[in-house]
Parts: structure tokens; C-alpha cells; sequence
């Protein structure tokens, strides 16, 4: 079952047209949710991330599209999913409604929420080889629109498909600077002995929820110094450790890039840390 604007479809309804301007225009916006036994990771964040997002794409916000009104709707979905106790990946997706052409007939939103079942109850990662490369064919503006969970994301998918032509599990994208922004699916952090770096906003990277997160376990460590600051590509083969984060993995470490491998020390440190935040949310 698929919610759309609260109400519970099958997944093969045709309830979307031609006209759809997500499809059109991509003028969407979306959230991917981890959701565990009917316990929403870090809504609140989710949740005013989507708000602050509409509002810059100047979506008209509902009165009654709060907090709880969102809550809701995901558990609603999960149960008729047989999902509410299990762990689950949630998508809220918000788009313009139909009319006009660049510009809309109107400012009003719709919204769509899927589900799809997780394999793990806790964020987790394998002792596994997670090899990465460069993906220099195109550049991530450094504005706003960029640090938006936006529809626009054919970048990200021809980036996809770079990497797996070329047997990687992910690649690193740049911005027209050529600083090395986030990966293809999360936001990026190197680690070079007791300093931890991870691109600035302004930089163009996504506004991670996890990012956002460890953060602020960084400020709260005191062992490692934390900079908020852009990388370059020489940097990479130099690091001790890196590794990636979004909301539904949590932490991959990056365990090769070219002929440097990396050590995942930290990674498996900061997963209890994070799995603890999770749980507290």
C-alpha cells in the first residue's frame, strides 16, 4: 500500500498523470526515513528539514501538515504494510500539484509515502571490501538547491551507473571547484589523525540528517578536532579513514579508493554512538 495525501492506495494504482510536475519539472522534494518497530529515527530533523526545504522551493505548507500529522501518515502506511514491527525504509515524497509550465498554476502540494522492509533492526556495516572512485563527468553546484533532498537527482543516477560499469560501490562527487563534495548517496567524512573533516554546506553538499548527528558527537568528543571545511582530491589517498552517512545506512566506511586502503577504527566507534542517539530520538 502506497499513502497518497492520506489516503491508502495499492502500489499498481495509476494516481499520478502526465501532468505531474515532480515528473515534469522535477519540483519535488523527498525524505528517506528509517523507521524501526514503529519507532521513527529522528523525525523531529526529518521533519523540519522538509519544512525548511519547502519553504525555499516556495511550496505552500498545509496548516495541518505538523509533526504529528506526518507521524501519523508513516505509521498508518507501515501497518498496512505489515511493516509497524519491523524495520523499514520510509520515502515521503512532497511535489507542486498539477498546472502551468516553469511556472505553476498554483503553490499547493500533494504527498506520497512508500515503504520498503530493511534487512537489519540496527544501523550496522560488514567487514567488507566498499571500494569508491571520482566521478568527474559532471559537477554539483555550490548553492542552496544543491544542499536539498530535491527530485533533480540524474546526476546522482548517471554517477550510479559510472560506478557500476566500473565494479565500484560508490563514487565521490566534485563541485565546479573541483573540491570533493559527498558521495553519490550520503554526505563524506575524512579522518587524518586526530582531525575529522566534512564538507561545509557551502560547499553544495546534501543537509544530512546523520551528518548533522555526528557532528555533533564530534563537538562532544573532545579527542578529535573537527573541520567543517572543503577537500580536495589529494587529500583522499592521504587519510587514515573515511567513510560515508545517510539516514538509512547510518555509517559506511569507505575501506579503498584507487590503491589506498583505509582503516574502519572510528566507523565502528561512532556506530554504537549513533545507534544509542537513534534510539533515544
Amino acid at each position: 500500500m502506497i499513502n497518497f495525501n492520506g489516503e491508502l492506495v495499492k502500489k499498481n494504482s495509476h494516481f499520478l498523470n502526465h501532468e505531474n510536475r515532480g515528473l515534469r519539472y522535477g519540483d519535488a522534494l523527498f525524505e528517506s526515513i528509517r523507521v524501526v518497530n514503529a519507532k521513527i529515527y529522528f523525525l523531529e530533523e526529518h521533519y523540519l528539514r522538509l519544512m525548511s526545504s519547502m519553504r525555499i522551493l516556495r511550496m505552500e505548507i498545509p496548516m495541518d501538515f505538523t509533526m504529528e500529522f506526518l507521524e501519523e501518515q508513516i505509521l498508518s502506511t507501515l501497518k498496512s504494510n505489515h511493516l509497524d514491527q519491523k524495520p523499514a525504509r520510509v520515502r515521503v515524497t512532497v511535489f507542486r500539484n498539477d498546472g502551468g509550465l516553469y511556472a505553476p498554476d498554483s503553490n499547493d502540494i500533494s504527498f506520497i509515502i512508500d515503504t520498503k522492509e530493511l534487512s537489519t533492526t540496527f544501523y550496522g556495516f560488514e567487514d567488507t571490501t566498499y571500494e569508491v572512485g571520482l566521478f568527474k563527468d559532471f559537477y554539483l553546484n555550490q548553492d542552496i538547491l544543491s544542499t536539498l533532498k530535491t527530485n533533480n537527482k540524474i546526476l546522482n543516477v548517471v554517477g550510479s551507473i559510472f560506478a557500476k560499469e566500473n565494479d565500484l560501490d560508490n563514487c565521490l562527487l566534485l563541485n565546479t571547484q573541483k573540491n570533493v563534495v559527498e558521495s553519490l548517496n550520503g554526505n563524506l567524512f575524512l579522518v587524518k589523525g586526530n582531525v575529522v573533516k566534512t564538507p561545509p554546506l557551502s560547499d553544495g553538499c546534501l543537509n544530512g540528517i546523520i551528518r548533522k548527528k555526528l557532528i555533533g558527537i564530534f563537538e562532544n568528543l573532545g579527542e578529535y578536532e573537527l573541520e567543517l571545511t572543503s577537500i580536495s582530491p589529494f587529500e583522499l589517498q592521504k587519510a587514515d579513514e573515511l567513510f560515508i552517512t545517510n539516514a538509512i545506512i547510518g555509517i559506511q566506511p569507505i575501506t579503498k579508493y584507487r590503491k589506498k586502503q583505509f582503516n574502519t577504527g572510528l566507523s565502528k566507534n561512532l556506530l554504537g554512538k549513533l545507534n544509542t542517539l537513534a534510539r533515544l530520538s
